[in-house]
C-alpha cells in the first residue's frame, strides 16, 4: 500500500470542495471495501477523503416514507425496529451480508458503491477491463463459476457483490446525492450501469458527487417480504444466487409484486418481467415457476456457471412460497 494523505473535512461543503481540488481521491466512510483494494493494489489513491463528521447518520420515518442516510451503518440499519418490522427483505439482506464486525463498520453509502468481488479485477496481474479498461477480461475464459449470467458483456462477466442493494432496488429506493451542481434524486433501478463497452463505469454517480441518503415510500408488499441468499457456506459469504421478494394480496390475488435477482449479474437485477406474470394471479406453484422462467429469460451461462439459472428459478419459486406461508 502506498502512501496517503488523509483528509477529514467537518462539513458537507468542505468535503465537495476537496473533492473538487484532488481529482484522484478516493472517499471513505467505514472503509470495508476501499482498504481492501487498497492492500491488493488495485486502488493507490494519493488522497484520502474521509467523510464521517458529516450529517449522514439519521433514520427518518414518517408516515409517507422511510430515509437512511448514507453513513447509518448496516448494523443499526438491520437492526432498526421500522426496517425490520416494515422492511424484512432489507433486514435479512444486510444481516446475510459479511460478518458483525463489518457490518457495524459498513455504511448503506459505501454498500452501494462496493466494487466487485471478481478475483481477476482484484488481481493487478489479472487483464481486467474493470479495473484498466480495453485491456481485456480474464474471466470469460478463466475460472468463473461465481461470475454473472445476466447483464453480462463481451467485456465483463463480474458479479454485483452488494446483498443490501438488491433487496433495495426491489423496494423502489430512492438515492438522494449531493454535488456542487445541487442535488439528485435518483432511482436506484436507474443508478447502476450493466458493462456493456465500458465496464469500468460502474453507476451515473458524478466524480464531486456524494450519496447522502437512500428513501424509501411505504406499501404493503414491502411488509410481506423475504431475502433469501444461496451461497456455499453459511455465513461471511457472497451469493451464487439470491432473491429479494414481497407481495400484495387482496383476497386471494397478487394485486403487486416485487422481485430482484443478486449473484447472477453484473447490477443488482430487477425483473419486472416476472412481477407482471404474478400481479393478477393466484399465489400457486405453476404461477411462481412460471415468473422464474420469466425472471431468467437472457441468461448467458458459460462453462462453470451454468447451474445458476437452474439455481436461481429454485430460488425465486422458494422466495416467494416463503412469503405466501408469512401472510
Amino acid at each position: 500500500m502506498q502512501a496517503f494523505d488523509l483528509l477529514a473535512p467537518r462539513s458537507t461543503r468542505e468535503a465537495l470542495r476537496l473533492m473538487g481540488e484532488h481529482e484522484r481521491a478516493v472517499v471513505i466512510a467505514g472503509g470495508t471495501n476501499v482498504v481492501d483494494l487498497m492492500k491488493c493494489g488495485v486502488v493507490q489513491p494519493p488522497v484520502l477523503i474521509d467523510i464521517n463528521a458529516l450529517p449522514f447518520r439519521a433514520i427518518d420515518v414518517n408516515d409517507r416514507r422511510i430515509r437512511i442516510g448514507a453513513l447509518v451503518s448496516n448494523s443499526d440499519i438491520a437492526y432498526d425496529a421500522t426496517v425490520a418490522q416494515r422492511l424484512p427483505m432489507l433486514s435479512e439482506a444486510l444481516l446475510a451480508g459479511a460478518s458483525g464486525q463489518l457490518r457495524n463498520m459498513a455504511t448503506l453509502g459505501g454498500n452501494l458503491l462496493q466494487r466487485t468481488r471478481c478475483p481477476y479485477f482484484r488481481d493487478p496481474a489479472a487483464r481486467c477491463n474493470k479495473r484498466e479498461p480495453k485491456t481485456g477480461c480474464d474471466a470469460l475464459e478463466g475460472v468463473h463459476r461465481s461470475h454473472a449470467i445476466l447483464g453480462t458483456s463481451e467485456h465483463c462477466i463480474a458479479t454485483h457483490a452488494s446483498d443490501a442493494a438488491v433487496a433495495l432496488i426491489a423496494l423502489d429506493a430512492v438515492v438522494e446525492t449531493v454535488g456542487p451542481a445541487g442535488t439528485r434524486r435518483i432511482p436506484l433501478e436507474e443508478f447502476y450501469l450493466v458493462p456493456a463497452e465500458t465496464p469500468n463505469l460502474e453507476n451515473v454517480l458524478l466524480k464531486d458527487e456524494l450519496i447522502t441518503a437512500v428513501e424509501i415510500r411505504w406499501d404493503q408488499a414491502q411488509r410481506r417480504s423475504t431475502y433469501l441468499k444461496v451461497r456455499d457456506r453459511a455465513s461471511y459469504e457472497f451469493a451464487l444466487v439470491s432473491v429479494a421478494a414481497g407481495l400484495e394480496f387482496e383476497g386471494e390475488t397478487i394485486s403487486r409484486a416485487r422481485l430482484a435477482l443478486g449473484g447472477v449479474a453484473t447490477i443488482p437485477w430487477r425483473v419486472r418481467k416476472a412481477e407482471a406474470i404474478l400481479t393478477g394471479k393466484r399465489a400457486s406453484a405453476q404461477t411462481f415457476t412460471e415468473a422464474a422462467l420469466a425472471a431468467l429469460e437472457g441468461a448467458v451461462p458459460r462453462r462453470d456457471n451454468a447451474f445458476k439459472v437452474e439455481l436461481a428459478k429454485r430460488a425465486v419459486v422458494r422466495a416467494l412460497e416463503t412469503v405466501v406461508r408469512g401472510r
